[in-house]
């Protein structure tokens, strides 16, 4: 199989290819992109289900660590006013796991725009190779409509006007048999003519499942920013309200952050599997898509000496055709002239026609070369298993870095704002306002003392 010019498997998608992998009842599965087989399709679940078994035993760990914590905590004396011991350590650890996760949102932000940006190239490639497809429907339809308007005025009328000489009938009859023959041969040359699958289409699906995509993984990032800020907030203030509201929210992250986890994994294992050898699985499913034959997607799709131009035979027929069809053309102007002046206009405008028509067929012949669709699909395979699972990699990582970042501080928080000293909801009332509990207690001793 020839490699798309510029693109080669990644050290990433080798090592991620040659992953074990296993379907439910853990018996091996071949790491081949068959994403129809079920057996397939178990083995990314499985590693969806990998990421479940890492929430749960995160929700497990932190729940039997705050049960220790709250009934194996040994009771304060009454009116101890010294801090409790390692107190400031898990301050301090908590503030360290949440700094993790700001720099995991980093990374997040930084892989995002890398997936989003692969994601574009290949839309990109398939829009250009949907303007090369419809450019040579186009010339294909407009030099057929230009031949056969030629053979329905200009040839008819010139053989009226030669009819007394039978010779020069013949030619031109000669002549339009050979633009019969080559709109017949273009005509098979717009090969996607009628095909179902459309690349426009292909290219809009794929930006719209990137935009909500992009959106929702923006969202979470937010998400995650602001949750980190409010408890690093929280913990500067010491607002137990605000910690505990936080915590609540760090445990609603964390979930989201494992259960993305468990989708960016599968997906760049998938990916991998694609990209380590994209071309079979592209040409069976192009061909079971549009029905094409498999020496036209080959060519296109390899584009290597191996597999020959399946329009050569055309292309050779037309260009014989339209050098038969001016030598006639040069022959009537030479001998018919002279004799039948008015063979001069229809013989003057089937040239002007045979020039256009030479132009849109040069034009065909580098359209229909394999390089320009070859060249769109190499930078189609670039996007997608270069920077899209360069970006979901680091997707990945952030997942990663937030899942545990958030799990350390949901164990430290509770220790955290048990340590806040009683008149925490009070820090911020004015000291002269008659509602302030201490404000109140010394109005009160100072009646007493009266």
């Amino acid at each position: 199989m020839g490699a798309p010019p510029g693109y080669r498997p990644s050290a990433w998608v080798h090592l991620l290819h040659q992953l074990p992998r296993a379907d439910f009842q853990l018996r091996p599965v071949p790491s081949g992109f068959a994403p129809q087989e079920q057996e397939y399709q178990q083995a990314l679940l499985l590693v969806v289900a990998l990421a479940g078994l890492g929430l749960g035993l995160s929700l497990i760990f932190i729940a039997v660590y705050l049960i220790r914590f709250c009934c194996c905590r040994s009771p304060e004396p009454p009116g101890s006013k010294s801090p409790t011991p390692g107190g400031g350590c898990v301050t301090w650890s908590c503030i360290v796991a949440l700094l993790v996760g700001c720099t995991g949102i980093g990374i997040g932000f930084y892989g995002n725009s890398e997936t989003s940006d692969g994601v574009s190239q290949l839309s990109s490639a398939l829009l250009h190779a949907n303007h090369t497809l419809s450019a040579i429907d186009h010339l294909v339809l407009e030099t057929v409509e230009r031949l056969g308007e030629a053979v329905r005025t200009e040839l008819t009328t010139l053989e009226e006007v030669l009819e007394p000489r039978t010779e020069l009938v013949a030619a031109a009859r000669g002549a339009r048999r050979q633009a019969e023959a080559v709109a017949q041969q273009l005509q098979g040359l717009a090969f996607w003519q009628g095909v179902p699958l459309s690349p426009l289409q292909v290219a809009e699906d794929v930006s719209f499942v990137e935009e909500y995509r992009w959106l929702a993984y923006v969202l979470l990032l937010l998400l995650e920013l602001l949750v980190c800020l409010f408890t690093l907030l929280g913990l500067a203030k010491q607002s137990k309200w605000l910690v505990i509201v936080m915590t609540v929210m760090s445990l609603l992250v964390l979930v989201l952050s494992w259960g993305s986890m468990g989708l960016e994994a599968a997906t760049a294992v998938g990916l991998s599997d694609f990209c380590s050898s994209p071309d079979p699985y592209i040409l069976n499913l192009t061909q079971e898509e549009t029905g094409l034959s498999s020496d036209i997607l080959s060519y296109y799709f390899l584009c290597n000496q191996a597999v020959s131009n399946p329009f050569q035979q055309r292309l050779t027929l037309s260009q014989r055709a339209l050098a038969n069809i001016h030598s006639q053309l040069l022959g009537l102007e030479r001998e018919a002239v002279p004799q039948f002046p008015s063979a001069q206009k229809p013989l003057l405008s089937l040239e002007e026609t045979l020039n256009v028509t030479e132009g849109n067929f040069h034009q065909l012949v580098a359209l229909l070369h394999c390089r320009g669709l070859h060249k769109d699909y190499g930078a189609a395979l670039r996007g997608l298993c270069e920077d899209a699972l360069e970006g979901l990699l680091f997707l990945l990582l952030f997942s990663l870095l937030s899942a545990g970042a958030l799990a350390t501080a949901l164990c430290s928080l509770p220790r955290a704002w048990a340590l806040f000293p009683p008149s925490d909801d009070y820090d911020d009332t004015d000291d002269d306002d008659p509602f302030n509990p201490q404000e109140s207690k010394r109005f009160v001793q100072w009646q007493s003392s009266i």
